[in-house]
């Protein structure tokens, strides 16, 4: 029997390291092709990318649709219960900005790419 002792170890069970929580980021806004999750995330080999996708698909997460057609074309989408971690990403998003700012204002020389807000009004316009 496996045993937890708070829920946040099941949590970052499942999407916790690296990469899980920004390839379900990146899925919010809807269906992505391995090229272009893998051209969105800078530093992920593309075997670590298939390795993750393939475990967010065992956790149930994430929904990997094969068309059969030369070449192959796979599609990766957030399932139902994905989607309930939408939530918690966007927590983490908006706490990551909120200390990326904190750390500017105390000097750090940090900058933030792309906003996240920008994301999410788009997730929300579908």
């Amino acid at each position: 029997m496996k045993q937890y002792n708070l829920g946040i170890e099941a949590t970052l069970e499942i999407i916790g390291g690296k990469w899980k929580a920004l390839i379900v980021c990146l899925l919010m806004t809807g269906v992505k092709r391995t090229g272009q999750l893998e051209r969105s995330i800078t530093g992920i080999s593309q075997k670590v990318l298939i390795q993750q996708l393939r475990e967010l698909e065992r956790d149930g997460l994430v929904e990997r649709k094969v068309y059969e057609q030369m070449p192959p074309r796979v599609e990766y989408s957030l399932t139902p219960y994905g989607v309930t971690a939408i939530q918690i990403v966007e927590v983490m998003c908006a706490w990551g900005t909120a200390n990326i700012k904190m750390r500017q204002q105390a000097g750090e020389e940090i900058e933030l790419l792309e906003n996240e807000s920008d994301m999410l009004d788009i997730r929300l316009s579908k």
